[in-house]
């Protein structure tokens, strides 16, 4: 095979624009230039792509199917050229990023759409668990980097930065005796079941004298939309419409509940890329959005 992406090129222009002269005023070309580069590949594909009888540059049958063929092969050769040009310029080819499954889905899904807009030649890997979860995705260099909430300190062999704050509230069930009343008091909390975030090396607030733990979010507020008890949760999370029935945000002003902490993470010694210092400071801002 003989033939060039650019005599490619110009048998989609010809084939797009109707005629040969038009073809060639596009390309900036003569249109013998153009008539005689067609001429060529059809010869190396030994195949006529377009049916000269006509007034106009009308595709054969073997033409119209091939023009499928040719179109694929050019927008594979622009991205390649484009990831190419992006390398060139100090882009990362693949970055592997690890995302709390609580943390606010408006903010994650903006962040991805954004990284896809503006990092369209970037691989990217994405991995979501629990707090914990991310944070051995990390340690285990399976992510580059990970955004979760703050649970407790991190190990020497961890970077990180502080990147924002996101709500949280008191939820029960809808129809939880608890979400009758106006304002709930502390020794209205004491009377039912506390749902807890469980990591070993955080002493969470305790207000009931019953206590249940999980390490996920999503596992204690589906626990809450099942009446086993009350729960301290990213207001995010609580108020999400998936589970059997909604819960309910309380009022309990003497809690004075602070923002949940989210931080971005890294291996010590890892170098942020430009890539994943615009993300750190983009998902700060979308998050800082969110807290406002």
């Amino acid at each position: 095979m003989n033939w060039t992406l650019e005599q490619l090129r110009q048998f989609v222009t010809t084939a797009e624009c109707g005629s040969f002269s038009a073809a060639a005023r596009m390309l900036g070309k003569a249109q013998s230039a153009v008539s005689t580069a067609i001429s060529l590949l059809e010869a190396d594909l030994n195949v006529e792509l377009f049916d000269r009888s006509r007034r106009n540059a009308q595709l054969t049958d073997a033409g119209e199917v091939l023009l499928l063929e040719a179109r694929e092969l050019l927008r594979q050769a622009d991205a390649l050229d484009n990831r190419a040009r992006s390398l060139s310029s100090g882009n990362e080819a693949k970055l592997a990023m690890a995302l709390d499954e609580a943390l606010p889905y408006a903010a994650t899904s903006t962040l991805l759409r954004e990284i896809g807009t503006r990092f369209p030649d970037l691989e990217l890997n994405l991995f979501n668990g629990t707090a914990t979860e991310v944070a051995n995705y990390v340690a285990e260099e399976r992510a580059d980097i990970a955004f979760h909430f703050v649970r407790g300190t991190l190990p020497s062999n961890f970077d990180q930065k502080h990147v924002g704050a996101v709500p949280q509230g008191v939820f029960v069930a809808i129809d939880h005796p608890l979400a009758q009343l106006p304002s709930v008091p502390r020794k209205q909390l004491v009377k039912y079941r506390q749902l807890v975030m469980h990591a070993e090396d955080v002493r969470e607030e305790i207000y009931s004298p019953r206590v249940w733990r999980s390490d996920s979010f999503y596992s204690i507020a589906e626990m809450v939309a099942d009446d086993l008890g009350w729960a301290i949760l990213p207001v995010n999370v609580g108020l999400d419409d998936a589970y059997d029935k909604p819960l309910r945000q309380v009022h309990c002003p003497t809690l004075a509940l602070s923002g949940l902490s989210v931080r971005m993470l890294w291996r010590q010694g890892w170098q942020l890329t430009r890539t994943a210092q615009w993300i750190q400071a983009r998902y700060e801002e979308l998050l800082s959005q969110i807290q406002g």
